[in-house]
């Protein structure tokens, strides 16, 4: 296959198909840990402050999870799958909101979760303004901030 994971012990290890090598499996929780020692994370309130002050708020949720849900008005709608492809500006495929690497940019996902290793992507592209809102959409929703039925907003 592509790589094996194998166990040795308590501990799990992967082999490189390339080469051969074992190596020790990182666990999600780990790569979560790794990715949010990287930065600060904000909660929703302060993110929606960010946002009237100028912030990019990118909704990286699906579009299950947009027409389920509702949407956050104002919040760029960015895929998580594409996010790299729209930020870097040597992709050719930047979103023409995101005018550079030190463009502030917050992330929004479902709970908080895959935002964190989208910022963790992103600051290893070089960008250098960006976090993510702890709890994402839920903890948005939850503590009352604005949310609209989804509108099919176009998607980048």
């Amino acid at each position: 296959m592509w790589g094996h994971p194998g166990n040795q012990g308590d501990e799990v290890v992967t082999e490189d198909i390339k080469t051969g090598e074992r190596t020790r499996r990182t666990p999600v929780s780990e790569l979560l840990e790794q990715a949010r020692s990287r930065y600060t994370r904000i909660g929703p309130r302060e993110a929606y402050e960010a946002m009237q002050r100028g912030a990019l708020l990118i909704d990286t949720r699906d579009g299950d999870q947009r027409r389920r849900d509702g949407t956050v008005p104002g919040a760029l709608v960015i895929d998580r799958n594409v996010l790299e492809w729209r930020v870097d500006p040597d992709s050719g495929a930047t979103h023409p909101a995101i005018n550079g690497l030190d463009t502030p940019m917050i992330l929004l996902c479902h709970e908080g979760l895959s935002s964190s290793l989208a910022v963790a992507a992103l600051l290893d592209l070089g960008a250098s303004n960006v976090t993510d809102v702890a709890g994402g959409f839920q903890a948005w929703r939850d503590q009352g901030l604005p949310v609209r039925a989804a509108d099919s907003p176009r998607i980048w």
